[in-house]
């Protein structure tokens, strides 16, 4: 199976899962380009998934289900336009056009019932975890978000993130002024650089590259620690009070 960025609007990308001559999409925010693409390389649509009811993630579906009546996964506890599958925490969806299985993880935060997928090792996490970065959190409480990244950062370190937004350089921005001497952040500000330079996209990513720059996933070292109390001015008494400061603050950076 591969799996194609399509990019849409400003910033977002739509992934498109492909085998054979059928084709499954993740948050189709748009429908031309996902058209686009299927009619120049000659595909059958089999399924779309959703993560979460924003309209640049699902503002596509009804015109694609006008192309062709498929299968609709998306969040049980979210309303979803043409869902026909609602999913949630360890549920399976199957795709059998593409000979593939994707396990379902409950990821709530930046929305309340915001849902990932993953097939190892692909995981295709809509606006949870960013490179280098993580969505803001509009209907969730920053303990939610936080639980989420940890079951996210939990997978296997070789796991390939798909997130839906190419943030990467202003996350990495933000990263090295929380560290500002962590060399994994320095190292992969360049590398990035250079890769968005030739117009190609950061994503996806490797979640072991995360653990060691994304100051989201390392809320419990000390030196994020402190450069949150020093933000917040006052002591902050556990990781999840770390991670609030620090989501606050990349609010206005």
């Amino acid at each position: 199976m591969q799996i194609i960025p399509l990019p849409a609007f400003r910033d977002n990308y739509i992934w498109l899962l492909r085998a054979g001559s059928h084709a499954a999409v993740v948050d189709p925010g748009d429908a031309a380009p996902v058209l686009d693409y299927l009619a120049a390389e000659g595909l059958s649509l089999a399924a779309i998934l959703i993560t979460h009811h924003h309209p640049d993630h699902v503002g596509g579906v009804l015109a694609l289900l006008d192309h062709a009546r498929v299968p609709v996964y998306g969040p049980a506890l979210e309303q979803i336009p043409g869902l026909t599958h609602p999913v949630g925490e360890d549920d399976v969806v199957s795709l059998p056009a593409l000979d593939a299985s994707l396990r379902v993880l409950d990821i709530p935060g930046h929305t309340a019932g915001h849902v990932g997928y993953y097939a190892e090792p692909a995981l295709f996490c809509g606006d949870t975890l960013f490179a280098a970065g993580c969505g803001r959190i509009f209907e969730g409480t920053p303990a939610q978000m936080f639980e989420s990244l940890q079951k996210l950062a939990a997978l296997p370190g070789d796991t390939q993130v798909y997130c839906t937004h190419e943030y990467t350089l202003s996350n990495l921005a933000f990263a090295a002024a929380v560290e500002p001497d962590n060399p994994a952040i320095a190292e992969r500000i360049a590398r990035c650089e250079a890769v968005r330079a030739g117009q190609r996209p950061t994503v996806p990513f490797p979640l072991a590259g995360e653990r060691l720059s994304n100051p989201f996933l390392r809320a419990h070292e000390a030196s994020v620690a402190r450069q949150a109390k020093a933000r917040a001015g006052r002591a902050l008494a556990s990781p999840v009070e770390v991670f609030a400061v620090l989501r606050e603050w990349k609010n206005v950076f």
